[in-house]
């Protein structure tokens, strides 16, 4: 199945940090024009310490990168998700006016498209536009999270809910996230893939020596685990990469937050570290993140062993896991990681693999729900 594909994200393609979308829209590229158009960035980004804060003067433009056409719609506000409940009505509103002021490149992009893949979250609230826009468009729903755990506006996931059944096809990388769509929504099995290539990239060590330990990325980052894990284990240092700005708070002398940093670089940190981390908050972790993780994939497809909380370690040996709040569980799960050495890596597929899938489900007996 071949192109224009476009890509709707609330990442950008150009950014060190890297998403399944990036590794997707690499992947298209080999099989036809590819877009990528990233929404919800203003102002109100740069407080948040968005990534994409650093291509702040590259924005509402259309520039081509590694092959890839990218145009990252800044607006001086954007839709955002209100606490107060009697503000739906507002909340609501913002994001349909919102919508229904697109820039001519995303008019343009879908109306030439062939397959738009909508990421999960705020791009969520483009698609009655996409339908507008390109009706015969092949539509489709790229499910990295559950919009409720990753706290989406409540806006976005009733319209998730009232409009599933009109794409053509949600693909879902936990089977677990089925029970969070509404009945009869034409679904696929898709995990997520690897980066294979980047991943047998892994020397030399960026560490001196000693025992180290690291945690990639951002989400539901819990920085009450590297508080007490460095209290406890002061003869470890713990590495923290893109933590975001719960991370940019801590202060132990054994504790290193890094910035975001290429994934090429950041594999040599994950390669050589004794153990990896997945410091997830207690009261948002969802099970079927033992499935969607992206840093437990990539810790198991390396060798080593995680420590993340019970909830997510899906009966996997390499995963030891804790109660979150609970240091002594806390403790006892780095000390087993600590002590359980190199492990056998665990297979997954590549974004070629991943590509397949998203384009023809129905040729993989693995991708039927």
């Amino acid at each position: 199945m071949s192109g224009p594909f476009l890509l709707v994200s609330s990442h950008d393609f150009r950014t060190p940090r890297k998403a399944n979308m990036h590794f997707i829209a690499r992947e298209l590229r080999r099989r036809g024009a590819v877009r990528f158009f990233s929404a919800g960035f203003s102002h109100l980004s740069r407080l948040k310490s968005d990534p994409r804060s650093s291509l702040w003067g590259r924005t509402n433009r259309i520039e081509r990168v590694d092959g890839v056409d990218c145009f990252l719609w800044r607006t001086p506000l954007h839709p955002v998700r209100w606490r107060a409940p009697a503000m739906s009505w507002c909340e609501r509103k913002l994001f349909e006016v919102y919508a229904s002021r697109v820039p001519q490149a995303f008019v343009a992009w879908v109306r030439e498209s062939r397959i738009v893949f909508l990421e999960s979250g705020f791009p969520v609230a483009l698609f009655r536009s996409v339908k507008r826009l390109n009706p015969a468009a092949r539509v489709v729903y790229v499910a990295s999270d559950d919009l409720a755990t990753i706290e989406c506006a409540p806006f976005l996931q009733e319209e998730l809910r009232a409009t599933a059944g009109e794409y053509d096809l949600i693909c879902l990388p936990s089977r677990q996230l089925a029970a969070g769509l509404p009945a009869g929504c034409r679904t696929a099995h898709v995990p997520h893939g690897l980066d294979r290539q980047a991943l047998s990239v892994r020397d030399p060590s960026p560490y001196p020596p000693g025992v180290h330990a690291v945690s990639v990325g951002s989400m539901l980052f819990d920085p009450w685990v590297f508080d007490t894990a460095a209290a406890s284990f002061p003869d470890i240092t713990f590495h923290i990469i893109g933590g975001g700005p719960r991370a940019a708070a801590l202060a132990r002398s054994n504790v290193i937050v890094h910035g975001e940093m290429p994934f090429a670089e950041t594999v040599p940190h994950l390669a050589h570290a004794r153990f990896g981390i997945a410091p997830y908050r207690g009261e948002k972790v969802a099970p079927y993140m033992a499935d969607t993780s992206m840093k437990l994939m990539q810790f198991a497809a390396l060798g080593i062993p995680a420590v993340c909380p019970v909830a997510v370690t899906g009966g996997r040996p390499e995963r030891f896991g804790y109660e979150p709040g609970n240091g002594a569980s806390l403790v006892a799960a780095i000390r087993a990681a600590c002590g359980a050495g190199r492990l056998p890596p665990r297979a997954a597929l590549s974004w070629d693999d991943v590509v397949d899938r998203l384009l023809v489900p129905d040729s993989y007996s693995d991708a039927r729900m």
